[in-house]
């Protein structure tokens, strides 16, 4: 059985160091010191991300990502009643820092038991937050398992997640003429007006219960009396259906094609990028049986649902490793709102033990 106390004060010590994306270099030490204290073989790859193997046939690779959002510097975790929280100053962390402290505390109690088990790979991912980047660069020759279970699900680990969307990135960046905004305006073409103008061409929000669409930031202007020369929008979308994808690029590139012929003078280009590729959870998985197994010897009874995010799972999947994605008891993620349920915390430690003690 995991130990609480020793739980909550690891997951604490880990949201207390920063690690927003790309800057995970102190969170990686930490948990390779964790790894290889176990009796790990523990590396990183060219890109940073931790990789920990023992001998063994058939390992069940366990995953979660070190890096955090923003505001996410200084975190100074709250434990009250059966919830930790931040200050409200920053997020919590517990994206993915519960994951990460649950897979910890499971090696680490059948470690001190003695108790047998599977023998297991951990890969703790760098820069997932910015689009899977890690597991997208990771090195995977260093891995030989065949199933993997990902901790980095909203809420009680038995919320699994049932599938995830085809995330399409975009960046469309104008170039204008400068002008001196109040002397002879007129000499200019703003790239603001020009980029509102293409905004308003496009959705926005919940297109239907599968697909999403979101203009995420406008950037552009040097100085508040010069006609902005440049600027640059950046936003997503995503969905679970092949057909909105593509509908949604063509509306798209439709609405840059339509402003670019209203501003001929102006310079615009657009780019467009896949970040990761959905997939559907077959039940009948051998991964998805044992997960649920688990669960259900538990007495969890697994919730399969489907997600808007998306995980290093899905980029593992692509990659001929069977993976599920199951919670990690941290609920409002991305916000100053973030907590995470201890009890919900300590299912996530024990449902990790005793799914690397199934079968041993």
């Amino acid at each position: 059985m995991p130990n609480q106390e020793r739980l909550i004060n690891d997951f604490c010590d880990l949201v207390r160091i920063d690690s927003p994306s790309g800057e995970e270099w102190d969170v990686a030490l930490h948990v390779s010191e964790r790894l290889a204290n176990l009796g790990f073989q523990v590396a990183r790859d060219d890109h940073g991300n931790v990789i920990a193997r023992e001998d063994g046939d058939r390992p069940l690779l366990l995953s979660a990502h070190m890096d955090t959002v923003d505001p996410g510097r200084s975190i100074r975790p709250q434990v009250t009643g059966e919830r930790i929280t931040s200050d409200r100053n920053t997020i919590l962390g517990g994206d993915c820092k519960a994951g990460v402290a649950a897979i910890l505390e499971a090696l680490q109690t059948v470690h001190d038991a003695g108790r047998p088990r599977r023998p297991v790979q951990v890969v703790f991912t760098r820069g997932e937050e910015i689009g899977l980047v890690g597991a997208s660069n990771l090195d995977f020759s260093m891995i030989t398992s065949a199933e993997a279970v990902v901790f980095d699900g909203n809420g009680p680990v038995n919320t699994i997640t049932g599938g995830s969307p085809t995330y399409m990135a975009f960046d469309i960046n104008i170039r204008g003429r400068g002008a001196h905004a109040g002397v002879e305006p007129e000499k200019g073409l703003s790239a603001i007006k020009i980029a509102s103008d293409i905004i308003a061409e496009l959705p926005q929000g919940r297109i239907d219960h599968e697909t999403t669409f979101n203009v995420a930031t406008i950037t552009g202007g040097t100085v508040r009396n010069a006609v902005p020369s440049e600027a640059a929008v950046t936003g997503e979308f995503r969905s679970m259906n092949v057909e909105s994808l593509e509908l949604l690029r063509m509306q798209l590139l439709a609405a840059v094609g339509s402003i670019r012929g209203r501003y001929n003078e102006a310079e615009i280009t657009e780019n467009l990028e896949m970040m990761f590729q959905m997939y559907r959870l077959d039940p009948n998985e051998a991964t998805a049986q044992l997960v649920t197994r688990v669960m259900r010897d538990m007495g969890l009874e697994p919730n399969i649902q489907p997600s808007g995010g998306g995980t290093d799972g899905n980029v593992f999947r692509l990659n001929g490793i069977e993976s599920v994605v199951v919670g990690m008891s941290t609920n409002l993620m991305h916000t100053i709102d973030e907590y995470v349920v201890i009890p919900d915390l300590m299912n996530t430690a024990r449902f990790c033990e005793e799914l690397m003690a199934f079968g041993a």
